[in-house]
């Protein structure tokens, strides 16, 4: 059986189980929402852990908080830092809208670390949270939560998978292939084409995201509960910002505070980013499809069982499981543009709804990215003579004889050929065009050089 200790705040007691780090509003919080049984993730913490720290020296600098105890709480935040204590933050991200339960939840725990260091009480309002407000505080640690995700695990995954496509994009320079549009048979590309095209996709979803970042690392911090920065000092803003390096003050606290405006941005980009992965991924399968039925033209690496009744079929799984993360994501910034939308007067009550889909579509695209740049595109194999068979076959060939022989010929021959199951040289020939003189044999041989048509003419 669980055993509970005592904890008192302004509304009375509350049974707190005793091996827990929290106090009583941490206590109510888990009792007033057992919603989805999820809580905010853990790099969310890490950041509001960093804001505390930051603040706690602050307020150390500026006498606000006694340096002993000011030390001990910045040394309890590095704790939360360095090691993992989400069970000691069990809120539901369904709470309050401002985040207030997770920073008293924040502010219980570091008391009581710090507490322990010192051997003497250290209060969670008074001394934790002094010179802040949960309305500053919680959404300055969204943006920290992001950036420090941004910088960690988004860019680096998606670079690697840049790398991926342009090392498979230089592969494949030569590998010739029938174009698609509408998914009928275009005019030839190679098949590096296509993958140097993924590969500027990805790196403009790279540079999208970069450019939010001067926005997302203006913080309302130091502007506690509306802006105006009731219970602080700019001697307190300076100092706080001096131990946050990643970030700034706010231009206008008012927009800092009442609006949530660069995380709907920053959502948006990932959204786009997730459109390119969702192409790619798809595209990836389509080219994959088979073994015998389908496309051909690129072997997927083989990495488990397809069926549970179909001995031997092996599916695309790592183009499937970006793809499901594309439609999560893509969900998940409808959630944060709505939530982003519900910013009443000098404060946004969706701020806990916004942190969880918008940190976990960072998460998701980071790890979806690495995967299918190490799992897939750095395995994939051509199959070469697939891909020339089409683009020969294709009728879409014709294209190049429109300035000898005219829009409605070249029709003609096309739709011959695919009737016959003839070649468009062949055709070409049957119908007298070589005998006429209308084209040159070197000349039908130049303009149905498949691998020419996909360079540009000088």
């Amino acid at each position: 059986m669980t055993e509970y200790r005592i904890e008192r705040d302004t509304m009375g007691e509350v049974h707190v189980p005793s091996h827990a780090l929290w106090g009583a509003q941490t206590q109510r919080a888990v009792e007033n929402f057992p919603v989805s049984g999820q809580p905010l993730p853990y790099p969310l913490i890490t950041a509001l852990a960093q804001i505390k720290e930051a603040a706690a020296l602050a307020n150390a600098e500026t006498g606000a908080v006694p340096s002993e105890i000011a030390e001990a709480i910045a040394e309890a935040a590095r704790l939360i830092q360095d090691v993992d204590h989400a069970p000691h933050f069990p809120i539901d991200v369904f709470q309050t809208g401002s985040g207030t339960s997770t920073n008293m939840n924040m502010n219980e725990v570091l008391a009581r670390l710090a507490g322990e260091k010192l051997g003497r009480a250290v209060h969670a309002n008074d001394h934790v949270n002094a010179s802040q407000s949960s309305n500053d505080v919680f959404p300055s640690a969204i943006h920290l939560a992001a950036l420090n995700l941004l910088e960690t695990e988004f860019k680096p995954s998606m670079k690697s998978l840049v790398q991926a496509l342009d090392t498979k994009a230089v592969e494949f320079t030569q590998v010739v292939k029938s174009g698609r549009t509408h998914l009928m048979d275009a005019t030839p590309v190679t098949l590096g084409q296509e993958f140097s095209g993924y590969a500027q996709q990805v790196r403009r979803a790279i540079d999208r995201v970069d450019s939010v970042l001067p926005r997302l690392r203006e913080l309302p911090l130091g502007g506690t509960a509306v802006g105006t920065g009731v219970n602080t000092t700019s001697a307190f803003r300076r100092a706080v910002y001096a131990h946050l390096p990643m970030v700034v003050e706010a231009e206008n606290h008012f927009e800092a505070h009442g609006a949530r405006d660069s995380l709907v941005e920053l959502s948006g980009q990932l959204r786009t980013a997730a459109v390119s992965l969702y192409k790619i991924a798809n595209d990836l399968r389509w080219m994959g499809s088979g073994p015998r039925a389908g496309l051909r033209e690129i072997q997927l690496p083989d990495l488990q069982p397809g069926s549970s009744i179909m001995p031997g079929k092996v599916n695309p799984v790592i183009c499937e499981s970006v793809r499901q993360v594309c439609a999560q994501v893509i969900g998940n910034d409808a959630a944060v543009a709505f939530s982003g939308s519900q910013g009443d007067f000098e404060l946004n009550v969706m701020l806990s709804v916004i942190a969880r889909n918008l940190l976990e579509s960072i998460t998701l695209l980071s790890r979806a990215s690495a995967l299918l740049a190490s799992r897939c595109v750095a395995g994939i194999q051509a199959n070469e003579e697939i891909c020339r068979a089409y683009a020969e076959g294709s009728p879409s060939v014709v294209t190049p004889l429109n300035r000898f022989v005219g829009y409605e010929e070249a029709a003609a021959i096309a739709k011959q050929a695919l009737k016959e199951s003839k070649s468009i040289r062949d055709v070409v020939i049957e119908r007298g065009h070589v005998d006429r003189g209308t084209i040159t044999a070197g000349q039908l041989d130049e303009a149905l050089d498949v691998l020419a048509m996909t360079r540009p003419p000088a």
